[in-house]
């Protein structure tokens, strides 16, 4: 009975995973979800903003709680700084004080561009999640000491990706590279991880690269310079009165 139950789960699709020493795909998703978050987390983070013509950097402080809070500000270059974000739940919201105008952000552009980086709102403050808004199953193609995971966008997803290819490290489960395609199966995006560090009792790569290979010559780099996690956070720090303070 126990053989043929195995043999069942393989035809299903259900345990190729246990079959070569895999964690199941649930796991490696929250674990990539969780690794920027923890219960709490503050970052200070570097995001630089390159295209043909010009270079731009920006010095943004960055909070979070679980899945459902996130606040950033960007602290520098002085004609940005004091722009906010907040996400609580699924509402969002930036805060721009040239003109001391707070605007909700639409459910619609939460796929759009983040303060003109190749970055978007939802990449920003993760509104959704790997692990609720897409099915994936492990691919049959691996290079070498790697895992990789297709990733299918849920009928109820709101997204404009039709498929998220994600390449980790075989045994930590570290990610390496997220490709992204659009509705027609053409690859459109690519995020890489680097600078792997261990902060806490966490292993994580402190840099992303992202590239839009329909933009040549463009790529947001984003480097974490500092972070915390797990640790004390006032309430207020996710509320729209904080928004419009920018602390």
């Amino acid at each position: 009975m126990k053989i043929a139950s195995i043999l069942m789960a393989l035809i299903l699709g259900g345990s190729p995973a246990f079959a070569i020493g895999k964690p199941p795909v649930r796991d490696v998703l929250k674990k990539v979800d969780d690794l920027y978050r923890g219960s709490t987390s503050r970052g200070e983070v570097e995001m630089t903003v390159v295209t043909p013509d010009w270079k731009r950097t920006m010095d943004l402080g960055i909070w979070s709680e679980g899945m459902d809070k996130t606040f950033v500000v960007i602290r520098s270059p002085a004609k940005d700084a004091g722009v906010a974000t907040l996400r609580v739940k699924k509402e969002m919201w930036n805060y721009f004080p040239r003109i001391n105008k707070t605007l909700k952000v639409p459910p619609s552009m939460m796929m759009g561009s983040w303060m003109g980086s190749d970055f978007t709102n939802d990449d920003l403050v993760k509104e959704s999640t790997f692990l609720d808004d897409y099915d994936a199953a492990w691919a049959k193609e691996e290079k070498p000491g790697t895992w990789r995971l297709e990733l299918l966008p849920k009928a109820e997803t709101a997204t404009v990706w039709g498929k998220v290819v994600m390449t980790i490290k075989a045994g930590t489960l570290i990610p390496l590279e997220e490709e992204y395609y659009d509705e027609h199966g053409e690859r459109v995006r690519v995020i890489s991880f680097t600078d792997v560090q261990t902060i806490g009792d966490r292993v994580l790569p402190m840099t992303m690269e992202l590239t839009p290979l329909k933009k040549p010559g463009n790529k947001t780099l984003l480097r974490y310079k500092s972070l915390q996690f797990d640790i004390p956070l006032e309430p207020s720090v996710f509320s729209l009165q904080n928004l419009r303070q920018a602390r």
